[in-house]
């Protein structure tokens, strides 16, 4: 059993905004940045929380040039209604993703079906956060992005060309079963966030997740140097996939990803997101059967897939629900005494006040 302190939220974000807004980030933009790390660690994903979000910008975004503060987003005139196509200008990862998926949404509310493609990005960190708010609200959505950097070793090879480029679905079943369905995976066994996780908590990586620079597999973080797909083949060929649908929007080489000082003048060292959603009155074909409308048709679908003696079985979204419940539960965000000691550290660095482990609440 772990100790976990309590954060309020509304603290939590004024140490945020303060951090992003020293390094030149606008109050909108330090806003979004720390709406975005309080839904992740609402929904328990300690992977992408503030401490990883400031890290990732201090290594490859305001601290190295990839990514602009005030940045203004650029659209690109596109042929077609539902879709739309912008040129971020390295703006903030967390602030483009909202405002990409709110109008992935407006489109198909308009046309069915809504697409936006990211083209020069800094990492949007947390796929599932958005659209698991896009199915809170109704819609079916996905995204992927490539990632920050190529990390992870392609099936049969042996040289790092690929990122953990996420893949993210959210279904809007919370009439159905009350939580959105929410399926989320780096396509690495692990995303690089998990190994500095487990770093900082002194514990040890699961076998096949990562090798050290010789190449030698191993499961301590501190020697975990690269890392490799999940499901040999097959991880790979989703993670490829991301690859290929960022090389269309305007993607350059993965192997010069945030890494500045390799890029060559004329190459792209930047992300590219993907955002689509849908409208389920777009695809509702009208013949449930028994009479079931499109929810209890859900509803009944997923009964089925869970009887018959998988009762016990857990859906994609759960854990994060479970999770938000116990952060609505103790009134805020659950952090170890190791993340309370590193938030400490940004709070010198931006001269707030430290947070006092004696004076928060505990939740184990």
């Amino acid at each position: 059993m772990e100790t976990f302190y309590v954060v309020p939220e509304a603290q939590h974000n004024a140490l945020v905004e303060a951090a992003y807004k020293k390094r030149g980030y606008s109050g909108q933009e330090a806003a979004a940045g720390a709406r975005f790390c309080a839904e992740a660690t609402r929904h328990g994903i300690r992977t992408h929380n503030a401490l990883k979000a400031l890290h990732l910008d201090h290594l490859f975004g305001s601290g190295a040039g990839g990514c602009k503060p005030k940045a203004k987003i650029e659209k690109v005139k596109t042929r077609f209604r539902g879709a739309q196509v912008w040129n971020a200008n390295r703006k903030l990862g967390q602030a483009t993703g909202y405002a990409a998926i709110e109008t992935a949404m407006k489109l198909a509310d308009k046309y069915g079906v809504g697409m936006v493609s990211v083209d020069n990005a800094f990492h949007y960190l947390w796929g599932g956060g958005y659209v698991m708010e896009a199915a809170r609200r109704g819609y079916i959505a996905y995204t992927n992005c490539t990632a920050a950097l190529a990390e992870v070793v392609p099936f049969g090879g042996k040289y790092p060309t690929l990122g953990t480029n996420p893949h993210s679905w959210g279904f809007p079943t919370t009439g159905a079963i009350g939580y959105p369905i929410v399926i989320d995976w780096a396509t690495s066994v692990v995303a690089m966030g998990r190994v500095q996780q487990l770093l900082r908590e002194g514990k040890q990586l699961p076998p096949g997740a990562a090798v050290d620079e010789n190449g030698t597999p191993t499961t301590d973080p501190a020697k975990a140097k690269y890392l490799l797909p999940f499901g040999a083949h097959k991880g790979y060929g989703l993670s490829l996939m991301n690859e290929i649908v960022g090389a269309f929007i305007g993607g350059s080489l993965p192997t010069l990803r945030n890494r500045w000082s390799q890029v060559t003048e004329g190459e792209k060292g930047t992300c590219c997101f993907f955002f689509q959603v849908w409208h389920p009155d777009a695809m509702n074909g009208g013949a449930f059967a028994q009479g079931r409308d499109q929810t209890g048709n859900v509803k009944a679908v997923i009964g089925d897939i869970l009887g018959h003696g998988n009762e016990g079985c857990m859906l994609p979204g759960q854990i994060e629900a479970e999770a938000a419940a116990r952060s609505a539960k103790n009134g805020g965000l659950l952090f170890s005494e190791a993340e309370i000691n590193a938030f400490n550290e940004i709070a010198a660095e931006v001269r707030r006040p430290k947070w006092n482990l004696a004076d928060l609440k505990t939740a184990e």
